[in-house]
């Protein structure tokens, strides 16, 4: 259920360490995360004022897919203004579906990203889980350009649900997708996922709502992208033209 568009956003104090500014707050007796648009921090490659409405868009898109990725999101006023505002999600600390850990020493039903030298220089592995939920999460952080997929930003939801949160800048005309949920490298789709980007790309309703959202290119874009993932048929490997893991990757 998305939150109340009309009930009153009461604030409960600043979300910190964070880019942009981000509030908890409540809405009907709920909690929610607010992120004002006259709080976004201008970027170098991304049109002002535009983050909060491609996080509706990556809710908009999570809910076409049916994949349950993205908490309930939407756009309305608040105490600071027009901005973002998204379902609270609690959260399973154990165990964390993105870690670093000993190199050499992925845990059963992981999956290993890299390795590198952790603050001390001892060497460590960069890993995932190899779930259902984080597979989809890494394809549609491919359909939706995500730029910052951190590890940070996946959410293990109690009941064993995994979901995806800071969508802000994604979207983008050109290639800027960085993650952390890089374990299915090549990996052929599967035929589900298939159907799932190809639906993605005749749905006229969607394209329509995320008309309103994002910009027209930006829309065509996406169509593209699930285009050369149904022509290619596999996860796709990093471009070489953008750094392949967001920093920090927490």
């Amino acid at each position: 259920m998305t939150p109340d568009p009309t009930a009153e956003l009461t604030l409960q104090g600043r979300i910190m360490p964070a880019s942009n500014a981000t509030f908890l707050g409540s809405v009907a007796g709920r909690k929610v995360v607010y992120k004002p648009v006259a709080g976004e921090r201008p970027l170098w490659d991304f049109p002002d004022g535009t983050l909060a409405g491609r996080e509706v868009a990556a809710y908009v898109v999570s809910e076409a897919l049916g994949w349950d990725l993205v908490p309930p999101t939407i756009l309305r006023d608040g105490p600071h203004g027009p901005g973002m505002v998204q379902l609270w999600v609690d959260v399973d600390e154990d165990p964390d579906p993105v870690d670093i850990v000993p190199e050499g020493q992925v845990p059963a039903g992981y999956l290993h990203v890299l390795d590198a030298l952790g603050p001390d220089d001892t060497p460590v592995s960069l890993v995932h889980e190899d779930s259902a939920d984080l597979r989809r999460m890494a394809l549609f952080d491919v359909l939706v350009n995500n730029a910052d997929r951190k590890g940070g930003h996946v959410l293990a939801v109690p009941g064993g649900a995994r979901q995806g949160v800071d969508h802000g800048v994604s979207f983008h005309v050109e290639n800027k997708l960085r993650t952390v949920l890089w374990g299915w490298l090549d990996a052929a789709l599967t035929a589900e996922e298939r159907r799932a980007v190809a639906g993605l790309a005749e749905d006229r309703a969607l394209a329509e709502r995320l008309g309103e959202l994002l910009a027209p290119t930006e829309v065509r874009a996406l169509h593209r992208r699930c285009a050369a993932l149904l022509r290619a048929g596999v996860f796709p490997a990093p471009s070489g033209e953008w750094p392949a893991i967001p920093w920090p990757a927490f």
